[in-house]
């Protein structure tokens, strides 16, 4: 049967125009009006307003007050982590994070692969006075943070290409150079390296593995140096290794042995 046809067949506008309000209000900082909405999508003004009206409703969108513009609400975040997958890894994640942090006096976030890109679904902030911290929920390009190449590192090579074909490398990488960091990485079993986007800054990363050493999550610390810290910089690195290999041993994973 033809694609399209299929599709026409089995078409729900409602939820359609309703879906594409959520996906257009998750990329706007600030929000959206509502003719801006219905310009954004051609479609009428009064065609939004229903929908806005049902979205409101149901918790997924608000109006800010001052400015009447929409914006998306933390609802479909929190439904997410009502997957059980996610409130898994979320519910032993959280005290090992806190620990960490606590030790290393360093921010952590845990991210996940989502569609294409990488979700934070966990955010510990340092008990110091200065912090980098990721917003939790944050979506971060997969190519552009080291929690994407930790976890594409320890993916089957099946799954890596088909990520290579649909997601569009930056226009300053190259594939076969990333192929090689990919590789570097499963070799050691974790990244270090300059953030993507913050001078100054070094992300630690490891992968959280399943019992076939396949890549759930990422855990990161984003390292800021502090002059006269008595933690050194070695000792944060050990300190991600070890909990991110405490966290993979609670979800049922082992030791990873990388291939031949």
């Amino acid at each position: 049967m033809d694609k399209a046809v299929k599709k026409q067949n089995y078409s729900a506008p409602a939820l359609e125009k309703g879906l594409d309000i959520i996906e257009l209000l998750s990329d706007q900082e600030t929000g959206l009006s509502q003719s801006e909405i219905a310009r954004a999508l051609g479609r009428s003004v009064s065609e939004i307003f229903r929908m806005l009206v049902v979205l409101m409703e149901r918790g997924y969108v608000a109006q800010e007050p001052l400015s009447d513009r929409y914006v998306l609400t933390t609802f479909l975040f929190e439904i997410s982590h009502r997957i059980p997958k996610i409130r898994r890894l979320t519910a032993f994640a959280g005290p090992l994070m806190r620990a960490m942090v606590n030790t290393v006096k360093q921010s952590s976030h845990l991210a996940i692969l989502a569609s294409d890109s990488v979700l934070v679904v966990g955010q510990v902030d340092s008990p110091g006075i200065n912090n980098m911290t990721v917003r939790l929920g944050a979506k971060i390009d997969l190519w552009s943070t080291s929690s994407g190449r930790v976890i594409l590192a320890h993916l089957p090579g099946e799954e890596v290409d088909d990520y290579f074909k649909s997601v569009p490398l930056p226009a300053e990488m190259n594939e076969d150079a990333v192929r090689k960091d990919l590789q570097k990485i499963r070799e050691k079993g974790h990244e270090v390296r300059d953030s993507f986007v913050v001078r100054g800054i070094v992300n630690i990363s490891a992968p959280v593995l399943d019992h076939s050493g396949r890549a759930v999550a990422a855990l990161t610390v984003p390292h800021i140096e502090k002059y006269h810290d008595t933690i050194t910089f070695e000792d944060c690195r050990l300190e991600l290794i070890r909990t991110a290999a405490e966290l993979t041993k609670s979800l049922g994973g082992g030791v990873y042995i990388p291939d031949s």
